[in-house]
């Protein structure tokens, strides 16, 4: 994943008069902490912030932050909005040391829809997770994780053993059977399946008097 770049500034000046003055001048205040070393305030430009939080995977990117002059590789780790006008107002960031490994949320996403027979049949691919988290190198932090659908049939699931990760990546996650998707009957088969199970059952009983 290619690390973002984005311009930063010191700032002295800290609480919430400090932070109204900062946003008034279309600036977002953030600070960066982590790696042994004290909290580093800083602030950044508002439209940039709100460009990569829309954009998504936003706590999932390294960004290497800018301060005049000096680069700071950080990883985002919170940021907080406005509950009415949805906009940033302020941001959480996380030193990369060297070697780092850290737990993101990388999307998931699924190919081959066209050769599953379940779905060719009729059946729905019911996401059970979007996105999974995962324990990364720094350095290697994948955009998403492929999930292969050829050969899959009505009934069938997809679990987090199953998925092909790249190297280093490890599943940050205590259930080794945690279920991805599965492949379900549309409503129509489900209804014709019940339908011959409760005729099936009217035959025997009648079978049995």
């Amino acid at each position: 994943m290619a690390a973002t770049e984005l311009k930063a500034q010191a700032r002295t000046g800290v609480g919430k008069g400090a932070a109204r003055a900062l946003r008034r001048e279309g600036l977002i205040p953030a600070v960066i902490y982590g790696d042994k070393k004290s909290p580093l305030p800083v602030s950044i430009s508002y439209n940039e912030a709100m460009k990569h939080i829309y954009a998504g995977g936003f706590l999932s990117h390294v960004i290497t932050l800018d301060i005049d002059g000096q680069k700071h590789r950080v990883i985002p780790r919170d940021y907080q909005l406005d509950p009415v006008r949805d906009t940033a107002l302020h941001v959480d960031f996380l030193r990369i040391g060297a070697g780092s490994r850290l737990n993101v949320q990388v999307h998931v996403s699924f190919i081959n829809e066209e050769q599953s027979p379940g779905i060719k049949r009729g059946g729905v691919l019911n996401i059970v997770h979007h996105t999974l988290e995962l324990n990364c190198p720094a350095d290697a932090i994948p955009d998403h994780v492929t999930v292969d659908l050829a050969g899959l049939d009505v009934g069938d699931s997809i679990h987090i053993a199953g998925v092909q990760l790249p190297p280093g990546v490890q599943p940050h996650t205590h259930e080794a059977d945690l279920t991805v998707a599965t492949i379900v009957a549309p409503s129509g088969m489900r209804s014709e399946a019940g339908e011959a199970s409760a005729t099936e059952g009217t035959v025997e009983g009648e079978a049995k008097q």
